[in-house]
């Protein structure tokens, strides 16, 4: 009986381990004590509750009962297993010397993790230089193995590569030492913006062309300000060059995207796109933006000018209309005004119908929430036009100006 199989009688706790063996109590039966004698579930829900994340029952290596999958060791190896047993540890087993791993190595949810100087699917390759060597050969001229990019087998690197393009692909080098990322002034897997269209990109450097410098290539040369300097300036009191909304050039923002006038200011400070519902209605109706905050009319309030001053409900109406589906008002994270909650301001995460969602669980980029290119709606985000990715990253437009 494996591992699997052992600590499953222990958890389960329907019998008792004797000399390895599990002997259940009345009810129960299995390796483990695991399966009810008696099952109280229909085949439809038994079924639903063995699927794995594929909808594939017991990942068709095994039978359902009752909910819980019997995996199919018919020939008492005990090498599938797992809850859904997903897990099949004959694909180890190496086809000449039918060992696990060719000996060389451990299996683990049908994956060979092979002993030093030895490689392959199943182990069976074995390196012809001392693992010393092979460590050597691997080492970027930074001292890391394979620059942190990738991973050493017999001396040789295979780079992690997120995106392969061309020839080669972003990451590359004997070493993984080449990154092309860093060329680019805004990355994102679609975009071929190298050295911000002003350089060529050599082994993760920019070369400029005649006329432009920087890192990327971001500064003109009639520039007479430092890089240091034109970010400066490009701050402000925000904590990124032109609020994260804008490109910076010697100094001064271009906001984009471009030609859109809801985005601008010294600095891009201003995005009036804030002030829209993810319907594209300003305020509300109920009131005027000024640099991205709401200016409610009389007897309007909210972030949005949503909530009118006088309700026509009774409290018992406005309630109902606030409780969520297990019947707590607001979710217990705001208050309730004439049928619609208003999240606690102290928790500025909490929004939702219901106060129910948490605007943390949206993704960041540049440690802002959506990058700053769309609305956080129930911890996902809903980009503005032009903009895509989890986190509203990457710029699918035209150039930026």
């Amino acid at each position: 009986m494996n591992l699997v199989a052992v600590m499953g009688a222990f958890n389960k706790g329907h019998g008792k381990c004797d000399c390895g063996k599990c002997k259940c109590d009345q009810g129960w039966y299995g390796d483990a004590c695991q399966y009810p004698t008696n099952c109280d579930l229909t085949k439809k829900k038994s079924n639903q509750l063995c699927k794995n994340s594929q909808d594939i029952i017991c990942s068709n290596a095994g039978t359902c009962h009752c909910g819980r999958c019997k995996c199919d060791n018919s020939d008492g190896s005990g090498l599938v297993y797992g809850k859904f047993c997903e897990c099949d540890d004959r694909e180890c087993i190496d086809d000449e010397t039918e060992e696990i791993c060719g000996g060389h190595g451990k299996c683990y949810c049908g994956n060979c993790y092979c002993k030093a100087g030895w490689h392959g699917d199943k182990c069976e390759f074995q390196c012809d230089i001392t693992p010393w060597e092979s460590k050597r050969r691997c080492t970027s001229p930074d001292g890391k193995i394979c620059s942190n990019r990738g991973t050493c087998v017999c001396g040789e690197c295979t780079c992690h590569d997120v995106d392969p393009t061309g020839d080669w692909g972003d990451i590359h080098g004997d070493t993984c030492e080449c990154d092309e990322r860093d060329c680019r002034a805004v990355y994102d897997r679609y975009s071929d913006d190298f050295c911000s269209g002003h350089g060529q990109c050599n082994c993760g450097r920019c070369d400029c062309k005649a006329g432009w410098y920087g890192k990327k290539c971001e500064h003109p040369q009639s520039c007479t300000l430092s890089a240091e300097e034109s970010i400066r300036k490009c701050q402000g009191s925000s904590d990124l060059p032109c609020s994260g909304r804008g490109k910076c050039e010697c100094g001064k923002c271009t906001c984009y995207p471009p030609g859109d006038r809801r985005v601008y200011g010294k600095t891009c400070e201003c995005d009036d796109r804030r002030c829209e519902d993810l319907d594209g209605v300003v305020c509300g109706g109920h009131g005027t933006c000024s640099c991205g905050r709401c200016v409610c009319e009389r007897g309007w309030f909210g972030k949005l000018c949503q909530h009118p001053r006088k309700c026509n409900m009774t409290e018992e109406q406005s309630k109902n209309l606030c409780e969520s589906a297990d019947g707590t008002l607001c979710s217990g994270k705001g208050s309730c005004h004439c049928g619609k909650c208003i999240c606690s301001a102290e928790e500025w995460y909490i929004s939702g119908e219901f106060c129910d969602c948490d605007d943390r669980d949206c993704d960041k980029q540049d440690g802002l929430i959506c990058t700053g290119n769309g609305i956080c709606s129930c911890g996902n985000c809903e980009c503005w036009d032009g903009w895509n990715g989890n986190a509203c990253e990457i710029w699918l437009g035209s150039e930026y100006p």
